[in-house]
């Protein structure tokens, strides 16, 4: 029988899901993962979590409840670092504790430190401590991890595939495009952020984020701030906002932020302040908590999407922000 091992869908799961199960299942292991998202997960999180921290680390709790007692170990590693002289949000680098010592009958957790601060040199050394809990065997852990690697490279590729639509979109088109911005366990779990990608497909908008551009180009712009950016999710979004005021190809800018994060208490504050003072693109920030209201929330995007289309015809682009 093979060992289960299980990976919570929540936090960074949405970014490397690709490497950590094709990582995993190329060891032998059975990759069990947690239902998507849904009242009971995220009721039981709240429950189960202190009051002070952030939804998605709740939301995270809910997940790991709903798949504990399925799996033989849970894969939680201790996130320091993604990024040569950049830190993660430090929820990530303490949640083996929090989950520890919050949930009550865990199997073990494998907790392996991901630290590329100073350099990702040692990186055969941290997939080296991952692999060692299902083989001895060094070369088939370092093939497993190369083929999950060329499975997650191709996978964000097909995400900023030439033809997608940040490049194929005319000026012409009779479709707005609006540029959908946060992290991405904001931007793609359906219920978190109910259901606002496809809301706006309905409105027959051309949605986009920050995973649609080159990498390359955020990079690139986000050199242009005056400071050093510590933060992998700032750079991130703050070289997109760049992007997107140099480039003004879209119609309107949504930024979704939950509520008591603390980098985007300050990120989403600078984007917003450079947004209205250095261009005309309508900007809405939405910020999400543990209540969900959907109607409040469409009569938001609604009333957003609407102004985005009829400043188009009517105001001939004149400023949004007064």
């Amino acid at each position: 029988m093979k060992i289960k091992v299980g990976i919570p869908r929540a936090l960074l799961f949405y970014e490397y899901a690709p490497l950590w199960i094709n990582f995993l299942e190329g060891l032998g292991v059975d990759v069990i993962i947690s239902e998507k998202t849904n009242k009971q997960i995220l009721g039981e999180g709240i429950r189960n979590t202190v009051d002070e921290a952030c939804v998605p680390v709740k939301l995270f709790h809910g997940h790991v409840l709903d798949i504990k007692d399925k799996v033989d170990y849970l894969f939680i590693p201790r996130i320091k670092s993604l990024y040569k002289g950049e830190y993660i949000c430090p929820k990530f680098s303490g949640l083996p504790e929090m989950i520890q010592h919050t949930i009550k009958d865990l199997p073990p957790i494998i907790n392996t430190e991901i630290n590329f601060f100073e350099s990702d040199k040692h990186i055969k050394k941290t997939v080296y401590a991952v692999g060692s809990y299902f083989s001895k065997d060094k070369k088939q852990i370092i093939d497993a991890y190369k083929k999950a690697y060329a499975a997650y490279k191709k996978h964000k590729e097909q995400v900023q595939d030439p033809n997608n639509v940040i490049n194929r979109y005319s000026k012409f088109s009779h479709k707005k495009r609006i540029m959908l911005m946060g992290h991405p366990y904001n931007l793609y779990d359906p219920y978190m952020n109910m259901d606002l990608l496809d809301k706006l497909k309905a409105l027959e908008i051309e949605v986009i984020t920050p995973e649609s551009l080159d990498h390359n180009n955020i990079d690139c712009y986000a050199k242009q701030f005056e400071g050093q950016l510590y933060w992998t999710f700032a750079r991130k979004l703050i070289g997109t906002t760049l992007y997107l005021l140099d480039k003004k190809n879209v119609d309107g800018i949504i930024y979704i932020s939950c509520f008591g994060c603390g980098v985007d208490s300050v990120v989403a504050d600078i984007v917003e302040k450079w947004v209205r003072r250095k261009s005309n693109i309508p900007f809405m920030l939405l910020t999400l908590d543990e209540h969900h209201a959907d109607g409040g929330m469409n009569t938001r995007i609604e009333a957003f999407v609407d102004m985005a289309k009829w400043r188009g015809k009517s105001e001939n682009n004149i400023s949004a922000h007064g």
